[in-house]
């Protein structure tokens, strides 16, 4: 089959996405992956057809960028979402355009991220399968309450509904958008309500958050998407850092940007003072003087090499990291930004392999360290050595498969 994969967002949004792509690929299926410009390396390291969308995730995490205030203030999830949607809109005509012209000849499409309703408008056009492939969940359920809300104890209809309600507030705010770019580019009338009937495939393990029993056929939790970066290899440096003595701390915050991190690191440094840190910048500036004395600093390494060989990973709580910190048996203490990283955080707490998260806006040297203490206790090490074994017996990436396949030929 012929299948067209579409997705924007940041690296940890795009990798798990390649990976699905090598995946189908493996299964014989021909794909084109449309996504933000970033990953682009890893996909033509991976051998997957690649184009690049319009805009720079980049730069809207940056100073002036519209994303750049989520990851400076406490902001309640409306906040969040108008500014994923008037980010979301500025390319929503170029996305449809680019979609448009590389599905049709496609068999089935797959979307995520900030291009799902461009998605959903292009196959309901081409009259092509379509099939969501989420990294966090937002089909309803009674078993938890939306992702994108704080995590709060809530009855199950009031679980149920909040996933209704952010759904319902998102599709307010891409509808103009969405419109406007169905009459421009496909001559298609308005649609007013949002479309609720396509499957999912969710890139997310079940031994990190059960399937909910109460979802319907449609709507599968797979398994986490991995693939090996077989053309990556550590520079010596890295190498004879790690084998140089105790197994060091992970320090990284992936594609968020535009926050203090001189502010993050004053905090980091008296507390890890005396230990052995790995630092990964990622999209953010930092000062190398604020590190502790016996620190590293690395560019982008891909986490399934690095995790298991560290002690402790410290990070913003993105679905791709925690993934990949529960998979190596590794501790967490999180610190999350926005959007779904206060759901994980949760979720890691809630299975014993981190401590309770503290946000951007409020963790101090105190709360810090006390994190750092649970992480680094006995009990903690156990739970995320058995939390992992159970994921290493999931396929993901080819459970994902067999379900595209069979939701696009029905």
């Amino acid at each position: 089959m012929k299948i067209t994969v579409i997705t924007y967002g940041t690296e940890g949004d795009n990798r798990p996405l390649v990976a699905l792509c090598r995946g189908l690929q493996n299964s014989g299926h021909d794909i084109l992956f449309l996504g933000e410009r970033s990953i682009e390396g890893l996909a033509t390291r991976s051998a997957i057809p690649f184009q690049a969308l319009e805009g720079d995730m980049k730069a809207t995490v940056q100073p002036g960028g519209p994303l750049h205030r989520l990851m400076n203030e406490k902001t309640h999830p409306g906040v969040m979402a108008k500014a994923c949607a008037n980010f979301a809109t500025e390319n929503t005509k170029s996305w449809m355009k680019s979609l448009l012209s590389a599905a049709q000849d496609s068999d089935g499409i797959i979307f995520s991220g900030f291009a799902g309703y461009t998605a959903l408008s292009v196959a309901e056009y081409l009259n092509k399968p379509v099939i969501g492939a989420g990294l966090f969940p937002v089909s309803p359920t009674k078993e938890f309450p939306s992702s994108l809300i704080p995590s709060v104890s809530l009855p199950g209809w009031l679980n149920y509904y909040s996933h209704k309600v952010m759904m319902s507030v998102l599709w307010h705010l891409f509808r103009r958008s969405i419109n406007e770019a169905r009459k421009e580019i496909c001559n298609q009338p308005a649609r007013w309500t949002a479309w609720s009937d396509y499957p999912i495939v969710y890139g997310i393990s079940p031994s990190l958050l059960p399937q909910p029993q109460d979802w319907p056929d449609k709507w599968k939790m797979c398994g986490a998407w991995y693939q090996a970066d077989s053309l990556w290899s550590p520079s010596q440096e890295l190498v004879a850092f790690i084998n140089a003595g105790e197994p060091p701390i992970y320090v990284g915050f992936g594609s968020m940007s535009g926050f203090d991190s001189k502010r993050l690191l004053n905090i980091f440094s008296p507390v890890l003072a005396g230990r052995r840190v790995i630092y990964a910048p990622g999209w953010s500036e930092y000062d190398a003087s604020l590190l502790p004395v016996e620190s590293l600093i690395v560019d982008n390494i891909p986490h399934d090499w690095l995790f298991p060989r560290v002690s402790l990973v410290i990070h913003h709580g993105g679905a791709g990291t925690s993934h990949a910190a529960a998979i190596a048996g590794t501790p967490s203490v999180v610190i999350p930004f926005a959007g779904d990283q206060f759901f994980w955080a949760h979720r890691l707490t809630q299975l014993g392999v981190a401590p309770k998260s503290s946000s951007l806006m409020k963790v101090n040297a105190t709360i810090f360290k006390k994190m750092l203490e649970a992480a680094s206790s006995q009990v903690m090490i156990e739970n995320s050595r058995a939390l992992a074994q159970r994921m290493k017996s999931e396929d993901g990436v080819g459970d994902a498969v067999q379900h595209v396949e069979r939701f696009i030929r029905q």
